[in-house]
């Protein structure tokens, strides 16, 4: 059956999904198929993603997601998402609580204005509480010109 589908973003992206599970030499299956992630028996056949996909929310400016990182693809684990959502599921993601509100390092950049790169280096130092996100204290009498 011929899906005239070839060529397509939304076919690219059934492609590469399967190839990031089953095709050894493919750089990204150490995250995918070694670790046992897979396609489920109803995608291996475009036609059925593509209809999936159209009716669950794709547009072109999305990303198709998993809910569950240690999931698999499959109707019930999937969605799509914008690339900030997408960023803030994976399994590397870091949460930090502090007080009664939890966000990603991302988040609370956003949230206090502070350099993402700098709330790295202070959780990475440790800063796992409310120091991490304290504004930086310049010193008097530096060089102001």
């Amino acid at each position: 059956m011929k899906h005239n589908g070839c060529g397509t973003r939304l076919y690219n992206i059934w492609r590469k999904m399967h190839q990031r599970c089953n095709c050894t030499t493919n750089k990204h299956y150490h995250n995918y198929g070694e670790r046992g992630i897979c396609v489920c028996q109803e995608w291996l056949e475009f036609t059925s993603f593509r209809e999936w996909s159209l009716s669950h929310g794709y547009i072109n400016n999305l990303t198709l997601d998993r809910k569950d990182n240690d999931g698999n693809y499959e109707p019930s684990n999937c969605r799509w998402a914008t690339a900030s959502e997408q960023q803030n599921n994976k399994h590397n993601t870091i949460y930090v609580k502090i007080d009664d509100t939890s966000d990603t390092l991302v988040g609370w950049s956003k949230r206090t204005g502070l350099k993402l790169r700098m709330l790295q280096d202070r959780y990475h130092r440790g800063w796992k509480d409310a120091r991490l996100i304290q504004p930086v204290i310049r010193k008097a009498g530096g060089n102001n010109g």
